[in-house]
């Protein structure tokens, strides 16, 4: 019966890639992304995701630090950034980024994940100060932050080799890099959505120097708006590559587009079936990265438990107040606790395991 439900699909030679652990093609990429079976899809991702997963199903617990608003890029997607002076414009100061951590003390957290727009007023001093200021109130905390994007930022106002800048940024507490700001690795896409920040090709060149570093990251893809299919196989496969490469990428997220408050508010939110096919497509085209996570912030924990059978092994964490995909109108709630994690993760039949920033085993809450 199985059998012929994969023959009814036409993946039945793609499923055969699968079992015996080979890597797919463009080509497949392609047809997958064609397909409408859904569960054929999840069927063979859940095989790669058990194989080097299991049964376990990972989350962290985080704290989200947006330190600015204020951006200068300009992207057509985002609903979080203001322009310099703008009357709703904020920037921490590394004294309110101590406190937003030391308000959070009685949670034992072990990541806190620092993401913001381009502003180009911070000095270089700035980004050591947050990152000391994280470390003073929790020393043993691991800090993810600075996208690839804001690395070409702190390189600018250093005005010195990145291979320096990277070093300080590691003296000064930084553990491991996010995946943001990639978007989709095309330059069609970039002309048309974010010109004026880091093109496909810089991307991937600022990840391979963070990797070399010896600074591990994760790595994105925001689907929903006007990528094509054709655009999000190239991303996945220009991903695999690097990895190929470095082996520096934990995980790859998908990111569903939020088009509330944003200059594309025409287009339509993602379904959950669009949700669960890019987690799909993108567990069995890179075959090289050990982590795929469903972000419950922009899916919706429904959609992320079910997800755990379609490819994820991870569904992030606690979060502790987010506020860039809210600005683009989720309305997932702003904060989970690990209880609440932990009973999610149970419900959808998987064995919870509490992770730190570099996957290294917290506990089993099984």
């Amino acid at each position: 019966m199985l059998r012929e439900t994969i023959e009814k699909s036409g993946l039945a030679d793609i499923n055969d890639k699968v079992a015996n652990n080979e890597r797919l093609t463009r080509e497949d990429g392609l047809r997958l992304y064609a397909a409408t079976d859904l569960n054929v899809l999840g069927y063979m991702a859940n095989r790669v995701r058990e194989r080097r997963n299991g049964q376990k199903a990972f989350f962290v617990r985080n704290q989200h630090i947006n330190y600015t608003n204020v951006c200068n890029k300009g992207c057509k997607f985002c609903a979080f950034y203001v322009l310099p002076g703008a009357d709703d414009a904020y920037t921490l100061s590394p004294d309110q980024v101590r406190q937003r951590v030391r308000d959070w003390l009685k949670e034992p957290i072990t990541e806190i994940h620092m993401v913001a727009g381009i502003n180009p007023r911070l000095p270089y001093d700035y980004y050591l100060d947050i990152l000391r200021a994280v470390k003073e109130i929790r020393p043993t905390v691991g800090i993810k932050a600075f996208t690839m994007i804001e690395m070409v930022e702190i390189q600018r106002v250093a005005r010195k080799p990145i291979e320096e800048v990277l070093e300080d940024l590691k003296d000064a507490g930084l553990d491991s890099v996010p995946g943001g700001g990639v978007e989709v690795l095309s330059d069609r896409v970039h002309e048309e959505l974010f010109r004026l920040k880091l093109s496909p090709a810089g991307w991937l060149d600022m990840a391979r120097k963070v990797h070399m570093a010896g600074l591990k990251s994760n790595a994105t893809l925001l689907y929903g708006h006007i990528e094509t299919p054709e655009e999000r196989v190239d991303h996945f496969l220009r991903l695999r590559e690097l990895q190929d490469e470095t082996g520096g990428f934990l995980a790859f997220i998908p990111l569903a587009f939020h088009p509330d408050n944003t200059e594309m508010d025409n287009l339509p939110s993602t379904t959950g079936f669009e949700d669960l096919r890019q987690i799909a497509v993108s567990r069995l085209l890179l075959d090289n990265f050990p982590h795929i996570k469903s972000f419950w912030i922009m899916i919706s924990p429904p959609v992320s438990q079910v997800s755990l059978w379609y490819g994820a092994d991870d569904v992030d964490g606690t979060i502790l107040r987010e506020e860039i995909t809210h600005s683009a109108g989720a309305t997932t709630p702003q904060a989970l606790t690990r209880n609440g994690l932990v009973e999610m993760i149970r419900e959808a039949g998987r064995i919870p395991v509490e992770r730190d920033p570099l996957y290294q085993e917290v506990s089993h809450a099984a």
